[in-house]
């Protein structure tokens, strides 16, 4: 069963979400964190699977992206620091005010995961899991796919911010149009190394990426071109207290013909979802919970 919800976070900025309530007995509670630029219902049939699996689950759009835009694009001052310091805390504060007692997860798709670091309520988080998450950083990526990347960072972003007040991701298949401030960070990590950690000391005056130690599991598939083993391994290393393991999916040992960097969560991946709830059932709590 899915309803609307709203979400408060401690600036007073409020996002739109989507409660889903498990159809079996209650055993947890998931919070997915998206992508750049991804609304809500891109997982829409991957937390249903969660649900009828038997955890509650919830997606949310964040702040200048989705139906949590409140302003215009251009006046909108969202960027990745408050998705990580605002959005994601308010997301798992949601979903304990919704069920409280349960042991809480969350899945993390690309900034999803990168982010989980600035989040000053993590430590609730029982584990985490990523899918594509990684530095992102150009200088890792395969030549071909790399001038791409350079195109759409170095020359896209700065011009269409010039002009629009925003970046128009959407008009090149990167997702929805990003607001000025996100797309400014995105391009500044992207070409640093260890992607948030680029800030660290700068903009990112307060962080727990050393200091948090819960279980972590990061998957990637072997044909994304961002998150390849090189930069998966270059974002492991900032949290650098996480108990983290990785894996690297190959589309042809699960009979698919690709994976990617966003088909993981579409439901012609399904076979592949049971890694996630494998990996949280590890970690779930002995007594489990009531609903």
């Amino acid at each position: 069963m899915q309803e609307p919800v709203t979400l408060q976070c401690e600036d007073g900025y409020r996002l739109s979400g989507t409660l889903f309530r498990p159809t079996k007995p209650l055993c947890g509670a998931i919070i997915i964190a998206p992508a750049t630029g991804i609304k809500r219902q891109f997982y829409t049939n991957f937390a249903t699977f969660l649900a009828d699996y038997g955890f509650a689950v919830l997606t949310f759009d964040n702040r200048g992206i989705g139906e949590s835009v409140n302003t215009t694009l251009r006046k909108s001052d969202a960027d990745l620091i408050a998705w990580g310091k605002q959005d994601m805390p308010a997301a798992l504060n949601t979903i304990e005010k919704y069920f409280p007692g349960q042991s809480y997860f969350l899945v993390g798709h690309s900034a999803g995961g990168q982010l989980i670091g600035l989040m000053n309520n993590a430590h609730k988080l029982k584990a985490f899991i990523n899918f594509g998450s990684s530095s992102g950083s150009l200088r890792n990526m395969r030549l071909r796919y790399r001038l791409k990347a350079h195109f759409f960072m170095n020359f896209f972003i700065p011009l269409s911010n010039l002009i629009f007040g925003h970046t128009k991701a959407h008009w090149i298949g990167m997702g929805e149009p990003l607001p000025r401030g996100v797309a400014r960070q995105w391009r500044q990590w992207c070409n640093g190394s260890g992607y948030v950690q680029t800030s660290f000391g700068k903009e990112v005056t307060e962080h727990y990426y050393s200091s948090l130690t819960i279980p972590s599991k990061w998957i990637i598939a072997s044909d994304d071109d961002i998150a390849n083993e090189a930069n998966l391994k270059e974002m492991i290393a900032v949290y650098e207290g996480s108990n983290a393991r990785y894996c690297v999916l190959y589309p042809a040992a699960f009979g698919l013909d690709d994976i990617g960097h966003m088909r993981f969560f579409s439901r012609h991946s399904r076979r592949l979802w049971p890694l996630v709830t494998n990996f949280f059932d590890e970690h779930l709590q002995p007594e489990g919970g009531t609903f």
